[in-house]
C-alpha cells in the first residue's frame, strides 16, 4: 500500500495497492491524491528515502506537477511519523485481524478501511475529535 496523507486533515487523500512496492505504485498513489485534491503550486510532498521515492522517474513526475519534494533524514523516523502512524493503525485495526483469501479481497479491504472507516468515521483527538473528512469538508465550505 502506497498512501498519501494530508497533514492538516489527517485524511488519506491518495493511495494505491499492489503486490509489490514499485515506483509505478507510488506514482499512482500520488496521481490519485493530486486528482482528488487539485493542489496549488508550492505544495511540499514529504516522503521517506525509499528507492521508489528517490527514483528519477518519481522525482521528475513530482517536478512536472510543480511540487517540492522533501525527504526524511536517514535514520530519523520522526519525519514520517504521521504516515507511519496511519500504517501502524491499519495493521493494528485491520490487517492483523484478517486472513485475506486473495489479492482482490485484500485490495477491497484496504479500500473499505480507508474510505469507509479511517477517513469518514474514525475520530482523531488531534482534530478536536472530528474525522478527517469532516475537517476537509469544513475547509472546502469556508474556501
Amino acid at each position: 500500500l502506497a498512501s498519501v496523507l494530508d497533514l492538516h486533515s489527517k485524511k488519506i487523500v491518495g493511495y494505491s495497492f499492489s503486490r509489490s512496492m514499485t515506483t509505478e505504485l507510488v506514482i499512482k498513489a500520488f496521481n490519485n491524491a493530486h486528482l482528488s485534491q487539485k493542489p496549488s503550486e508550492g505544495l511540499v510532498l514529504h516522503t521517506d528515502l525509499g528507492s521508489q521515492y528517490t527514483s528519477n522517474e518519481f522525482t521528475q513526475h513530482i517536478q512536472n506537477h510543480h511540487i517540492k519534494q522533501s525527504f526524511s533524514q536517514k535514520g530519523c523516523p520522526y519525519d514520517n511519523a504521521c504516515i507511519e502512524s496511519f500504517h501502524a493503525l491499519l495493521k493494528k485495526e485491520e490487517v492483523n485481524h484478517v486472513q485475506y483469501l486473495d489479492y482482490q479481497t485484500a485490495k477491497l479491504a484496504m479500500f473499505q478501511f480507508i474510505e469507509g472507516w479511517y477517513n469518514r468515521k474514525r475520530i482523531h483527538s488531534s482534530l478536536g475529535y472530528q474525522t478527517p473528512q469532516a475537517i476537509e469538508d469544513r475547509i472546502r465550505n469556508t474556501a
